[in-house]
């Protein structure tokens, strides 16, 4: 699952290290097809994210779950309905980000394309920030939380409970909006969380090079990269658990109205 996820990455990184390395920018096909290639594995692993979010479900209620149920939805030919809803997700992030945009800083495309370029030609970016650059930052950030909200929700209903795509987006829309206030406070506990996670992690990296320093950088080698794999499939684990349990709270009435039948039988 974690492969699967990371493969977009692994595909398109070989190309911007090489890029980096030998200091040609990137052609625009080249980039074009890095973006392409990147969605089309984007869009495959959405399936196997509704079979994970399936596993938790079933771990939650006690029933019997296997790690390759993760692949369920393939095998059961649900893919195409959650395929159809990762695109429709893109259509939604791209039109609530061009909604941003255009309403409060229409300089920060400009800005943004001259960034691009100059980065291309090897040229310092620009230093002067474009008009409204705070104000649409801040609004980016608030959708960024909508969204969260919106994407777990909507993907619980589509992957659990049979929801179709514009049904499930339906129901995300209206509980990101009822419970964004939550999601605010949700928001400021976890950058709370990090700042001790980071202050934690940059301790052990200090600790760490002490040692590679004392004794053998190989040793270093050795301890972190576990520690790496480690920390991102915690990273990953507590991501699909929150968005699960956002889901479950959002949603309790229909899973206790769906659970009642088979309780009384």
């Amino acid at each position: 699952m974690v492969l699967a996820c990371l493969l977009p990455s692994l595909v398109t990184l070989p190309m911007q290290f090489h890029s980096v390395s030998t200091g040609a920018p990137l052609s625009p096909a080249t980039f074009g097809g890095i973006m392409v290639v990147s969605l089309l594995i984007g869009l495959l692993v959405v399936p196997l994210y509704a079979g994970y979010l399936q596993v938790v479900d079933a771990a939650e209620r006690g029933l019997p779950v296997r790690a390759r149920d993760v692949f369920k939805p393939y095998r059961q030919g649900e893919a195409l309905r959650l395929i159809g809803y990762g695109l429709a997700m893109i259509v939604v992030y791209v039109a609530l980000f061009g909604i941003v945009i255009a309403a409060t800083g229409r300089g920060i495309g400009r800005w943004y394309a001259q960034a691009l370029a100059a980065q291309a030609s090897h040229q310092p970016p620009p230093t002067a920030l474009p008009d409204g650059f705070g104000i649409t930052v801040a609004l980016l950030m608030l959708a960024g939380l909508f969204m969260m909200g919106f994407y777990a929700i909507s993907l619980g209903q589509v992957a659990l409970r049979g929801r179709s795509v514009f049904g499930a987006i339906g129901d995300g829309l209206v509980g990101a909006l009822k419970n964004l206030l939550p999601l605010l406070v949700f928001a400021l506990s976890a950058i709370l969380v990090w700042i001790v996670v980071a202050i934690a992690l940059a301790i052990a990296v200090l600790v760490l090079t002490l040692l590679a320093k004392l004794i053998s950088p190989w040793l270093v080698f050795v301890v972190i990269v576990p520690f790496y794999i480690a920390l991102f499939l915690a990273m990953f684990s507590v991501m699909f658990g929150v968005m699960y349990h956002l889901w479950r709270d959002v949603c309790d009435d229909d899973i206790t109205s769906d659970m009642a039948p088979a309780i009384a039988a």
